[in-house]
């Protein structure tokens, strides 16, 4: 099966979801039917949910076999408990376009903008290609923001995909790979509260094999 993959910096606006597979064996995880984006609605995530704040926001719904460890402690300061708030819900959003196969879906859009939500759209399309989902349990730590006084933030983050993997949606099969450096990702975002107080993800680089996520 066909591994997306990262070069080893990249400026999307996704790349925080990307699983950490290349290569490795196939193991089923299911009893021989097709698992599809449907699944996104018969079996939620207990860690889907909708984001804080008003009702207006999308409900962010993902399969019931992708799950999320967000090892970082609110700080106290409402706009970077905020910043961090929205970045898990945007995360999780993309998860559920890419289960989808939904490379235009509205609630992913609804948390980034320009040059971030063009390079969701593609890294979705990549998925969509390869006719893949993320399935396993992907942990995010080491969170950093900051917050200026004109409602922009930056925001510094970890991730171990070590437990994440590409999942075929035409067999259902996992493609379980051997853990490695490159499975830990460093983020920088930028960000900017829009004017129904969403932090909205305007810009996202990454790197592979980070040593200080390793640390």
């Amino acid at each position: 099966m066909a591994s997306v993959r990262l070069p080893a910096v990249a400026v999307l606006a996704a790349v925080a979801l990307l699983t950490g597979c290349s290569g490795g064996s196939d193991e089923s995880k299911d009893s021989g039917k097709i698992a599809g984006a449907e699944e996104s609605e018969k079996k939620p995530s207990p860690t889907a949910s909708s984001g804080p704040g008003s009702d207006d926001r999308p409900k962010i719904k993902v399969p019931g076999d992708l799950s999320y460890a967000f090892d970082w402690q609110k700080t106290g300061d409402k706009d970077k408990d905020a910043v961090l708030a929205d970045t898990e819900q945007m995360i999780k959003a993309v998860d559920m376009a890419i289960a989808r196969q939904d490379p235009t879906h509205a609630a992913y859009r609804f948390y980034t903008e320009g040059p971030a939500a063009a390079g969701s759209e593609q890294f979705i399309q990549s998925f969509v290609d390869n006719k893949i989902r993320i399935t396993g349990t992907k942990r995010f730590y080491n969170a950093k923001a900051q917050v200026k006084k004109d409602k922009t933030a930056s925001l510094v983050y970890c991730e171990d995909q070590r437990k994440a993997y590409n999942k075929s949606l035409k067999t259902g099969k996992t493609s379980v790979t051997k853990p490695s450096k490159n499975d830990f990702v460093i983020y920088a975002s930028r960000l900017r509260a829009n004017d129904q107080g969403v932090w909205v993800n305007e810009e996202l680089t990454s790197q592979r094999g980070s040593a200080e996520c390793q640390a």
